[in-house]
């Protein structure tokens, strides 16, 4: 009889051994998450998963703009993407959304020098490049100009100011209207 229990516990005990591993392959992988999202596949399903889920989504970027490095890359990749055009081709077919861009960008320039210097930089050199989005800018500016009084107001201001701080471009400005007025 006693071979027979010999038997009997090996195989007990093989059996033991044989789900036990099952039960550990089975349960899923016990590897940690930042291991897992090293392989492509996982990394991707997860990214899709997230993107099509406007919960998940949101969620994410609560967790991406609580911590400030991950603000950084976030606000590197959407000017990279206001550079490369990709916002505008996605704002042109969003005639409500490019309207909030615009007036958070008018917002955005009114409340902060320092972005309204960098955007007049930009708007200068497009224009010294391109005569005819010069041409295009000034008759935007006039028109806005025209129906907005309090605008060309305080652009008339700004304008006073700048050519008393620079006195050559005063009087090449008192010159020209001074011939301005007698061609008419």
């Amino acid at each position: 009889m006693r071979p027979k229990i010999r038997i009997m516990r090996r195989l007990i005990l093989c059996s033991l051994i044989g789900v036990t591993g099952l039960l550990l392959t089975s349960c899923g992988s016990s590897q940690p998450v930042s291991e897992r999202m090293q392989e492509n596949e996982y990394r991707s399903e997860v990214y899709q998963v997230i993107a099509n889920n406007e919960n998940y989504f949101k969620q994410f970027l609560e967790v991406a703009n609580s911590n400030q490095q991950a603000q950084k890359w976030l606000l590197q990749d959407h000017f990279n993407s206001m550079q490369s055009g990709e916002i505008k081709e996605i704002v042109k077919n969003d005639p409500e959304l490019k309207e909030r861009m615009k007036k958070m960008m008018q917002d955005k320039m009114e409340n902060d020098p320092e972005m309204q210097a960098k955007m007049m930089e930009r708007m200068k050199e497009k224009m010294m490049k391109d005569p005819e989005m010069h041409e295009q800018m000034m008759m935007q500016m006039h028109q806005k100009m025209k129906s907005n009084p309090q605008m060309a107001d305080k652009m008339m201001d700004k304008m006073i100011l700048f050519l008393h701080e620079n006195p050559e471009l005063m009087e090449q400005m008192k010159a020209k209207m001074k011939a301005h007025q007698e061609k008419m």
